[in-house]
């Protein structure tokens, strides 16, 4: 079988190395690994997964040398103003501890960028971000010039020229002493779609996690720091279809165990069941073959060569992107706002 990429994603938390390290023990040994600092807390609904990369670690996993941030509140839903405000609090705290060393910050020139295409729902969290923020300029521009800017430049699709040309352009021209970037991100694990923020100091590469990878924009491309921010608002198709085979196997799994329960008799309904997730694989392989076994993993692999090798290989969202967007638009531009005025 064709070796295919389904680790694909922007979400460090995904990475394979990440994956691999589910359980409390497993996490433990992530902990006490050469190059990796790894460390999970949980802030009311607020989970906070810290991964720090030195450059032992950046070389055994591939992963940029640097801190990334992931705030997940799993049972987040769009008119969730709780929830939201909570992420919003964590976030300016998180934000401000990143940007702590940056010399004269409350003098410090910030340039603000949303990447994305507005004009495509998804992909629009960046420029809508912007678009909020506008109205802080003015409070920050004097004689001698302004101390924020605010940007959205669109994709190569609708202006010709990379994304990274423009950041690279305007950076040269503003020289701002810290550069923050918003972007749409993409996931393999669809329970963290639109619940998820991603925030890191190693930059990004536009595209990347839906195969359509730009030029990066880091510090090392622009001589100043960024912190990247990202939503993670599409998965892969063949993620999703292999969570619905899940599904569908942990649903019947637990009717056949269920079948031998005195209780099983007692059920008002033959669909009713208990929710095992843990149901055995291997009762499956008389009904489905030995292909009910497999990992999680290998069954998207089947899905991404066969789906691709019929032009049928996809990135699908939430059937609530509207709200989810707008939502994040205003979370996102509530703390930053707040972290400006922190300045």
């Amino acid at each position: 079988m064709e070796k295919h990429d389904f680790f694909r994603t922007d979400l460090l938390v995904e990475h394979e190395e990440m994956v691999k390290h589910r359980t409390e023990q497993e996490k433990k040994t992530l902990k006490e690994s050469e190059g990796i600092l790894f460390e999970e807390k949980r802030t009311g609904r607020v989970i906070i997964t810290s991964v720090k990369i030195n450059a032992e670690g950046e070389e055994r996993i591939g992963k940029k040398a640097g801190t990334y941030l992931t705030l997940t509140v799993p049972t987040l839903f769009p008119t969730d103003q709780d929830g939201m405000e909570e992420m919003t609090e964590v976030m300016i705290s998180k934000l401000s501890e990143m940007t702590s060393e940056i010399a004269n910050f409350e003098k410090s020139k910030v340039l603000l960028i949303g990447l994305g295409n507005r004009e495509v729902t998804p992909d629009a969290v960046g420029p809508l971000t912007m678009d909020r923020l506008k109205e802080l300029v003015p409070h920050y521009y004097s004689d001698d010039g302004s101390r924020l800017f605010v940007y959205a430049p669109g994709v190569t699709i609708q202006t010709g020229l990379e994304t990274a040309d423009f950041v690279i352009a305007m950076t040269q021209q503003i020289e701002p002493d810290i550069l923050i970037v918003v972007d749409a991100l993409a996931a393999r694990d669809s329970s963290r779609l639109c619940k998820t923020i991603q925030i890191t100091d190693t930059g990004i590469h536009p595209g990347s996690g839906v195969g359509n990878s730009r030029k990066e924009i880091s510090k090392e491309t622009l001589g100043v720091p960024v912190i990247a921010i990202g939503i993670p608002t599409v998965v892969d198709g063949p993620v999703l279809i292999a969570d619905a085979i899940n599904t569908l196997f942990s649903y019947i799994g637990s009717k056949i165990e269920e079948e031998s329960h005195p209780s099983s008799r007692l059920s008002v309904s033959p669909w009713l069941r208990s929710d095992n997730k843990d149901a055995d694989p291997t009762k499956l392989i008389p009904i489905f073959g030995d292909w009910a076994s497999w990992p999680h993993e290998e069954r998207i692999q089947l899905f991404e060569e066969v789906l691709s090798n019929h032009d049928l290989n996809t990135f699908i969202s939430p059937k609530e992107i509207d709200s989810w967007v707008y939502q994040y638009a205003d979370l996102l531009s509530k703390a930053l706002k707040a972290w400006m005025e922190k300045k």
